[in-house]
């Protein structure tokens, strides 16, 4: 409805990776991504008129922006086990925007015109539903950091308690008795050890699926390229096509610019012959 308006959904995303060595030599690693998006508006096919190729994209805008209505119904709703995010390329491209560790503001435009109330008020309804849904994000920070964290923290608290209660000499044990102070540094140094092989398991864990998050962001990105391939070679091939078209109309045209020449040229050959004739008459 809008003929300068674009036909399609737009994200910009920027990624920030901030990498930090503490005194230890340990590198720590943060990172930040913002979306940027802006999506095409729903149309209501009878009022456009639209056909033919027009229509078609009005249809995949409709169907995207319905994928994106049932992600965030699914997201507000204490029922629904599934998110369907991968109902389309809009969705899973705003997975970790609408669900996942982020703010997310949607700022909904409408019109005044009465012409355009059903689509003001769907429109209102689709962002009621948007702001109902509700994060908690937390600092991007890599995760084996933040478990380490965890672990020295609570070793700290154990060591704490250990020796809050190992004040006066000793640990007073069931029946008050008195449990030898290296007795309890053995069973310190077990628990030590027991919450450090934990740590390597839990670090292990967490590389194999940042690994995999990782391949999952590349295959998204490529995804976006291939996309954008596609559509280049689509309008490369429509440039092709309309050049080739022009040509085709050029070279007509100098077909029938030299054929009206001849004509004209016949037309006076005939004329001046006609005079001549006349004239010995």
């Amino acid at each position: 409805m809008n003929s300068e308006s674009s036909r399609s959904h737009s994200i910009f995303t920027i990624i920030v990776d901030n990498s930090t060595v503490d005194e230890k030599g340990q590198q720590h690693i943060c990172m930040g991504k913002l979306n940027l998006v802006d999506l095409a508006g729903s149309e209501r096919q009878s009022k456009t008129g639209a056909t033919g190729l027009r229509q078609v994209e009005a249809t995949k805008i409709n169907l995207s922006l319905s994928a994106l209505g049932k992600v965030i119904s699914a997201l507000v709703s204490d029922k629904e086990t599934h998110i369907p995010y991968r109902d389309s390329k809009l969705t899973k491209l705003l997975s970790d925007s609408l669900g996942g560790n982020s703010k997310t503001i949607m700022i909904a435009n409408v019109g005044p015109s009465e012409f355009n109330y059903d689509e003001t008020v769907n429109t209102l309804r689709y962002a009621n539903r948007a702001k109902s849904i509700k994060n908690t994000p937390k600092i991007n920070e890599d995760p084996k950091d933040a478990m380490i964290r965890q672990y020295h923290d609570e070793l700290n608290k154990l060591k704490e308690e250990l020796a809050e209660q190992m004040k006066g000499g000793g640990l007073i044990g069931k029946g008050g008795k008195i449990i030898d102070e290296k007795i309890v540094t053995t069973i310190n140094k077990e628990k030590i050890k027991e919450m450090e092989d934990r740590l390597n398991k839990e670090k292990l864990s967490i590389k194999l699926r940042s690994e995999e998050e990782k391949k999952e962001l590349e295959e998204n990105i490529k995804l976006a390229e291939d996309e954008k391939l596609k559509y280049l070679e689509k309008l490369q091939e429509k440039q092709a096509e309309e050049e080739e078209h022009n040509k085709n109309k050029e070279k007509i045209l100098e077909k029938l610019k030299s054929k009206i020449i001849t004509i004209y040229l016949y037309y006076n050959i005939i004329l001046i012959i006609s005079l001549i004739i006349i004239t010995f008459v």
